[in-house]
């Protein structure tokens, strides 16, 4: 009887898998592998370890953080404390005026450890964009996708704007889901070939008319930038911000395979709290990294407000607050990664967990 069910339980399991690459859907196994068999159900901080990377080494010239005069003399309320255990918190971290106030780390983590920014890093191909445009790689936001990509000279696809795919306004079809399976990101997220998957979505609506949440248009925009400055996103992005930046740490650029080698633009960028915090006083200085101008001041403006008014908390790649009366900008990723740049008080907070 024993043997009976385990020849069926056999049979039932090989069907399973002939379906499952009869359908191109064996992602599938790959996500069971790398979130159900390690006890998760979506990604995670450490995923990284289970995907294809490309090494991003530090800054030759590191450039710690200043620490501040009454750094860590300043302890977490309780309320804070209670948050930090119940979301499981890993870095907290808070700069005021460019130096270190506060810092603190849970759970194993420490200031070199490595987490997954996800969604953050939306925000990072964002900046790679503003500086393709400053080099010239790129004429500017109204430039046609279709100038990249056959694929986008017909249709609604030929209205495309490499605008629309950095403030999220593509009409490309695209469902954001991050606890099922079997749904266009999980595929993006695990799939060997993100550029031919992205390249078969179509475009159903017309572009430019309203914001949607979608991962997909920020990778539509990573390949852009990468045919555009013909390099990989990790060494450009290494070249024009990790190394003048000072960057302390080595970072990772999770890829969707070695074989085709194309960066998850809209997430994935392991790397620790003080070396994302970066980002977060690059563009509180509009752009300005010492005396050296790594981004133009008038694509901070353009990135860091609203593009359209019935949206008026997302601008290009980032996201928008106000606190207080006062303007407040983000970098967001799932599961609570944040850089919160609070401008006109000269704060950023990085909470990863």
């Amino acid at each position: 009887m024993i043997q009976k069910t385990l020849k069926w339980i056999a049979i039932i399991f090989a069907v399973l898998i002939a379906l499952i690459y009869a359908f191109d859907v064996d992602y599938i196994l790959k996500g069971t592998r790398v979130i159900y068999l390690t006890g998760n159900n979506t990604a995670y901080l450490s995923d990284y370890k289970h995907f294809d990377n490309r090494i991003i080494e530090p800054s030759p010239v590191a450039e710690p953080w200043a620490k501040h005069n009454k750094y860590n003399t300043i302890e977490e309320t309780e309320e804070l404390a209670a948050i930090n255990k119940l979301r499981e918190t890993k870095a907290f971290l808070v700069i005021k005026n460019d130096s270190i106030i506060f810092e603190k780390y849970f759970d194993g983590y420490s200031e070199s450890s490595k987490s997954n920014s996800f969604s953050m890093a939306k925000s990072i191909t964002v900046s790679l964009l503003g500086k393709a445009i400053m080099d010239g790689k790129i004429r500017s936001f109204d430039q046609p996708v279709g100038d990249f990509f056959d694929e986008y000279k017909t249709g609604f696809g030929a209205e495309l704007t490499i605008g629309d795919l950095a403030s999220m306004s593509s009409g490309m079809e695209w469902s954001e889901k991050y606890y099922s399976i079997i749904n266009i990101t999980s595929e993006s997220y695990l799939t060997d070939d993100l550029r031919s998957l992205i390249l078969k979505q179509k475009i159903i609506k017309k572009p430019g008319q309203k914001f949607r949440y979608s991962s997909g248009d920020t990778q539509l925009l990573g390949m852009v930038i990468e045919k555009a400055t013909n390099t990989n996103l990790s060494e450009y992005l290494r070249n024009n911000f990790i190394i003048p930046m000072g960057f302390e740490n080595q970072a990772l650029w999770q890829l969707d395979s070695e074989e085709n080698g194309m960066e998850k633009a809209y997430c994935c960028f392991a790397s620790n709290a003080k070396d994302f915090a970066r980002f977060g006083k690059l563009y509180k200085n509009n752009g300005k990294w010492n005396n050296e101008i790594l981004l133009d001041s008038a694509f901070i403006n353009k990135a860091t407000n609203p593009v359209f008014d019935t949206s008026p908390y997302y601008g290009y790649g980032w996201w928008l607050y106000n606190y207080n009366g006062k303007k407040v900008f983000t970098m967001n990723g799932h599961r609570g990664q944040f850089v919160i740049v609070f401008p006109e008080e000269d704060i950023i907070i990085v909470r990863l967990g």
